[in-house]
C-alpha cells in the first residue's frame, strides 16, 4: 500500500484540476491566440501563473485504484500489474485466467 498522505494529495489534484479546468483552457486559448492585444495576453500569462500549480492535469499522477501504486500500471485497467495479478488469482477479474504451462 501506498502512503495515504501521496493518495490524499493526488486525489486533491484530481479535484483541483477538474475545478479549474474550463479557467485555465480559456486562459491557455486567450494567450495563444494571436489576434489579442500583447497587454491582453500578458494579462492571461499573469493570471494563469497565479493560479495553484496542483491544478494542472500534468500533476496528476496515475496511481492504482487498488493499492495507490504509482509504477506499473495499467490505464485502461486503472491498476497496477501486482494488483491484478492478484485479483486475477482470486477469480474477481472476468474472462482472465493465471496462465500456466
Amino acid at each position: 500500500m501506498a502512503k495515504t498522505s501521496s493518495v490524499n494529495r493526488n486525489e486533491k489534484r484530481r479535484k483541483m484540476a477538474r475545478q479549474s479546468d474550463a479557467k485555465r483552457k480559456r486562459l491557455k486559448a486567450l494567450i495563444k491566440n494571436k489576434t489579442t492585444t500583447m497587454e491582453d495576453r500578458f494579462t492571461a500569462v499573469l493570471k494563469l501563473a497565479e493560479m495553484p500549480r496542483n491544478s494542472a492535469k500534468n500533476r496528476i499522477r496515475n496511481r492504482c485504484e487498488v493499492t495507490g501504486r504509482p509504477r506499473a500500471y495499467y490505464r485502461k485497467l486503472k491498476m497496477s500489474r501486482i494488483a491484478l495479478r492478484e485479483l486475477a488469482n482470486y477469480g474477481i477479474i472476468p474472462g482472465m485466467v493465471k496462465s500456466s504451462w
